[in-house]
């Protein structure tokens, strides 16, 4: 069966799946690849994507097989697996797929699917590494499954609170849940009501804690905006960091202690803070003199980080929004953080059938501007687009750099056009 029919019986598995039981079962018949290569897990809401990709490539250049399994896509289903940076090929993804689907007693849905094919594969590859990013909360996600050794959350939000809850405890008990007895488990410097159910759970499970405070061991120099990346100090050394955000500092010193943990040497985690990129973490991408700045910050959290930080640009003042969201974020306060920096944005539909519609973000940003305008006399220009090439088409025509935010869909189909190629600059 070829790649793109797989693909389509697999995306077509949106159910609520076998469950945690259902998936050890279906584990157990596979024969538990899983536990025949060591494992990194990785967790949280904000900011999995970019440790898990250090860890992983911090590994490689350590000289270690590194498997690496990550969460949601941008490109291809194909980048959810990969080793030492090559994305599994679409005949391997087909074959190790239609194993997967070959052994199921209760259906299995989208996520477990590529969980359990991503285990199989890094097995038949003999990797010695795999860093494993979860889908969603922790407890009950299906990379749940594996013996870690180390556990790694990287921060709590308000996130997909249907299915994990309404509070930040409640949320951080469920992410808390990838902690295996006896396993270092690393996490930064977080609220007291995050901290507290992360120490009680490590505590119950003998799991020792290690609470990384800020970017320590490092110090935050400098942004270079024209390199697109962050100039950390250790020391009397510079460790250059190829990626942009508020958090990837504190991002990086996490890394740093997973691999001195592991018995990584300092010279393969600095070669992987210098060769790592992330699509689509504020990523600067130029075309025909024009500069789009790609971020798939998709809840409240991550766009009062992003926000913050984009405060600090050279584009700050001078760049439109273009921006779409999932129905079932909280877009409205979304919205509200993002539309207090840009006079100009443009509305549309990330391609997903959970987006939020053009009429539901209008109401909300009609509101908002009813409010605003009690206080102040500026207005802003809001334009609806359908199709979000349209968008960034019209937004490029009022400015030359625009900012692309609101969901990893859109950041990821726009960012996917052709013709666009990562090039960080500033003018």
């Amino acid at each position: 069966m070829t790649f793109e029919r797989v693909l389509k019986q697999v995306l077509a598995r949106c159910g609520s799946g076998a469950g945690p039981e259902g998936f050890k079962r279906l584990m157990t018949r596979l024969g538990n690849p899983q536990n025949a290569y060591r494992i990194i897990h990785v967790a949280g809401t904000n900011g999995k994507g970019s440790v898990c990709s250090l860890c992983a490539k911090a590994l490689e250049k350590a000289g270690y097989a590194a498997g690496l399994f990550i969460s949601p896509h941008l490109f291809s289903a194909q980048e959810r697996i990969s080793i030492n940076g090559q994305n599994i090929s679409k005949r391997d993804f087909a074959r190790v797929c239609l194993r997967v689907l070959q052994a199921e007693e209760t259906p299995l849905n989208f996520f477990e699917i590529l969980t359990a094919a991503a285990f199989l594969y890094f097995y038949e590859k003999k990797v010695q590494y795999a860093v494993l990013e979860t889908g969603m909360g922790g407890r009950k996600d299906s990379t749940n499954v594996c013996r870690p050794e180390a556990c790694v959350i990287v921060s709590i939000g308000l996130d997909h609170c249907r299915w994990l809850g309404h509070t930040l405890g409640q949320i951080a008990r469920e992410k808390a849940g990838i902690i295996k007895p006896h396993t270092d488990v690393f996490c930064p410097q977080m609220l007291p009501e995050i901290l507290n159910e992360i120490k009680q759970k490590a505590q119950a499970e003998k799991a020792p804690l290690h609470i990384i405070k800020g970017s320590t061991p490092f110090v935050a120099e400098r942004t270079d905006w024209a390199r697109g990346r962050i100039i950390l100090r250790k020391g009397t050394q510079g460790w250059p960091l190829h990626l942009l955000g508020e958090k990837q500092a504190q991002n990086a010193a996490l890394v740093y202690a997973v691999c001195k943990h592991i018995g990584l040497p300092d010279a393969a985690v600095k070669k992987a803070f210098a060769g790592t990129a992330v699509p689509c973490r504020f990523e600067i991408v130029r075309q025909g003199g024009k500069r789009c700045i790609f971020d798939g910050a998709h809840n409240p959290q991550a766009v009062q980080g992003l926000v913050h930080f984009w405060q600090h640009s050279p584009w700050a003042n001078r760049a439109a929004l273009v921006c779409g969201f999932m129905k079932d974020k909280d877009y409205p306060a979304m919205l509200r953080l993002l539309s207090a920096h840009f006079k100009t944005i443009y509305v549309t539909l990330p391609p997903s059938a959970r987006a939020a519609s053009l009429q539901e973000i209008k109401n909300v940003l009609t509101e908002q501007e009813k409010a605003a305008n009690q206080n102040s006399k500026t207005k802003m220009n809001v334009f609806f687009y359908a199709r979000p090439s349209r968008a960034l088409q019209a937004a490029q025509k009022t400015a030359d750099t625009v900012l692309v935010t609101g969901s990893f869909y859109l950041a990821g189909y726009l960012r996917a056009r052709k013709g666009l190629t990562s090039k960080s600059d500033c003018d």
